[in-house]
């Protein structure tokens, strides 16, 4: 197999922007568990890290190489900072049209991959749990599934925890905020923009779907992810909850775990296989 990292201007983000990759080239056919996965073409995986990560995470922490041989995939791992993969509305900062749009259609210039829908699929942990699903909802036209673990499902919480701006220390629900203790006020005013406005919003994971449902479009598939002992555990479920009354194509799945590379490395190869099976 080949793994490497590249380069490449990015308009959207205006930058050099670096990506790392794992490809299943010349793979040693006995190391494969289940060769089915031969037996069709090469899939696209774009992962995404998490906060303060990189594109070299899923390789060095994570088991991108071993997804690569095993599942017959071309993983692709950008780095956008902590963007949380979202669009700031001008060109040089709009890392969901990088992620969605400009990054796949290079690495198919390159490479070959990310050809199509049917063969492309988006996944991530943490910040890019939240940013994979956003990503595949805002452009459903591209990807056919979504793996999100861990995923920063916090929208409602910024959106009603005004202590960003007054802090309430005497909170009893301090301790257990998902959002205080990881970002900082600033970033949450540049990343999410006025708080009142964000349920609803184009950022909303909620509503992107219930306007792709509304107009009949074809929704990605999601699989989604979360240990039981991380501080994200009942967003997921909230948002699991609301794909189950939408009637949604996904699956939920919590168990043991921390906001960790033990759970991460286990549960994507979980998701895998259910988006493979």
């Amino acid at each position: 197999m080949a793994s490497g990292r590249m380069e490449f201007h990015a308009q959207s983000i205006m930058q050099h922007a670096n990506f790392a990759y794992a490809l299943p080239y010349d793979t040693e056919m006995e190391e494969v568990k289940d060769l089915s996965n031969y037996d069709r073409p090469t899939k696209s995986l774009i992962l995404l890290h998490g906060l303060t990560g990189t594109d070299t995470d899923w390789l060095f922490g994570g088991v991108a190489q071993m997804l690569a041989y095993q599942y017959n995939l071309a993983v692709f791992m950008p780095t956008t900072g902590n963007s949380f993969y979202l669009d700031k509305g001008y060109e040089g900062g709009n890392f969901c049209t990088y992620i969605g749009e400009e990054l796949p259609d290079f690495i198919n210039k390159v490479f070959g991959f990310c050809e199509s829908r049917e063969n492309t699929l988006i996944g991530g942990l943490s910040m890019g749990g939240y940013g994979s699903i956003h990503t595949a909802l805002t452009y459903p036209d591209r990807f056919s599934g979504v793996i999100a673990l861990s995923s920063a499902l916090v929208i409602k919480a910024v959106a009603s925890d005004h202590r960003f701006a007054v802090k309430d220390e005497t909170a009893e629900d301090q301790e257990d905020d998902p959002v205080r203790d990881v970002l900082p006020e600033g970033m949450l005013l540049d990343i999410y923009g006025d708080p009142d406005k964000l349920v609803g919003s184009e950022k909303d994971p909620e509503a992107q779907y219930l306007k792709l449902k509304k107009v009949g479009a074809d929704i990605p598939k999601i699989y989604l992810a979360i240990g039981t002992e991380d501080s994200l555990l009942e967003s997921n479920r909230d948002f699991a909850a609301f794909l189950k009354k939408q009637g949604a194509d996904y699956k939920y799945e919590e168990g043991p775990g921390k906001h960790d590379w033990f759970f991460w490395n286990e549960y994507v190869e979980r998701g895998l296989k259910y988006m493979l099976g």
